[in-house]
């Protein structure tokens, strides 16, 4: 039986069962599949969102020990899509965390304890693209936390995210959205595997290629690690979410392409074009043994600034938000959303 969404009132301290996991990874990289599996398996809560906690709520809200900042953050979180998603009551949320929240970590336990609660569950986990940033801040705080970061062709990302024009290049590089896709997959999958080290154990590396071809084998790997088991004909079973039904960006280009998610690049991008990408990210796709299609050709002069350029502009963008006030202007609109 799947669990309810009902609008239920619960107040209570649940005890887990077992760590909470968070699933991260670069955009379009299969995270939403995989916590969607994970959903689908009957143990973990549904809860059909992103919380965002590490990524918008503590750069804009700050330091949730003080009562104002507490005062501030719910207001702004009972308003939006995510507390609708929760089905939780507003008066019962307030209360907890104006009482039991000193910490971001202690908002997503409270908040996701209380989600489980109500559907008769004791685990829950997070959907989370972004929080691969915040790992060890995380971690810090909820030292139980675990982390699925989910990998996926760079090649194959960089042509989603472009097509959905989820990265915004310089005016200057416009024509150039492919490649700034593929630096920003870049740029997240090696600060994600610099923090292995800091995370040991409760680190776990997924390739999306392989959960599509074999997935029982790869829930198989997952299930110790999430302290559960995970049989893929019963996902399949209760399917919910984008186990049910595709979220792929090219579900409207025809079944044929949403359905064979591995490789798209080659059906879709021109031999130019993933030489640019290629020269671009070819040291990490070869690093994590996806192969390339022809030599690095170290002449092109063009991807070589833009190698130069983006990272460190993603880097410092990230550190202003969450190191300087700069954090504050961080704009909520994802929270409000319908």
């Amino acid at each position: 039986m799947k669990p309810s969404l009902a609008r239920l009132t619960t107040g209570l301290d649940v005890k887990q069962t077992g760590p909470p996991i968070f699933v991260v990874g670069s955009a379009r990289s299969g995270t939403t599949l995989l916590y969607h599996m994970l959903l689908s398996g009957g143990r973990f809560a549904h809860f059909f969102g992103e919380l965002a906690v590490f990524d918008l709520l503590v750069p804009r809200f700050g330091d949730l020990s003080l009562a104002k900042n507490r005062e501030r953050m719910i207001d702004a979180w009972l308003g939006s899509k995510m507390h609708r998603a929760s089905g939780l009551e507003e008066n019962i949320v307030r209360s907890r965390v104006m009482r039991d929240c000193k910490s971001n970590g202690d908002f997503l336990r409270i908040v996701m304890g209380e989600v489980a609660a109500s559907q008769g569950l004791q685990r829950w986990a997070v959907w989370g693209p972004d929080n691969l940033l915040q790992m060890r801040e995380i971690k810090s705080q909820m030292p139980e936390a675990r982390f699925i970061h989910m990998i996926r062709d760079g090649r194959d990302v960089a042509l989603s995210m472009s097509t959905e024009r989820f990265i915004r290049p310089f005016a200057w590089d416009r024509d150039k959205l492919l490649l700034v896709a593929g630096l920003h997959w870049q740029w997240k999958v090696r600060h994600g595997r610099r923090e292995a080290a800091v995370l040991g154990p409760d680190y776990l590396e997924v390739r999306f290629e392989d959960l599509i071809s074999n997935p029982q084998q790869v829930l198989s790997r997952i299930s110790p690690f999430v302290g559960c088991e995970l049989d893929h004909e019963q996902i399949r079973k209760d399917a919910v979410g984008a186990v049910k039904d595709t979220n792929s960006t090219f579900k409207s280009q025809g079944e044929g392409l949403a359905s064979k998610p591995v490789g798209r690049w080659r059906h879709l991008l021109n031999d130019s074009q993933v030489a640019a990408l290629e020269s671009c990210i070819g040291s990490l796709l070869t690093e994590l043994g996806y192969e390339l299609t022809a030599p690095i050709n170290a002449s092109m002069s063009s991807p070589s600034l833009i190698k130069a350029t983006y990272p460190l502009f993603f880097s410092t963008k990230h550190w202003l938000k969450h190191h300087t006030k700069v954090g504050r202007l961080t704009s909520v609109d994802r929270l409000k959303a319908a």
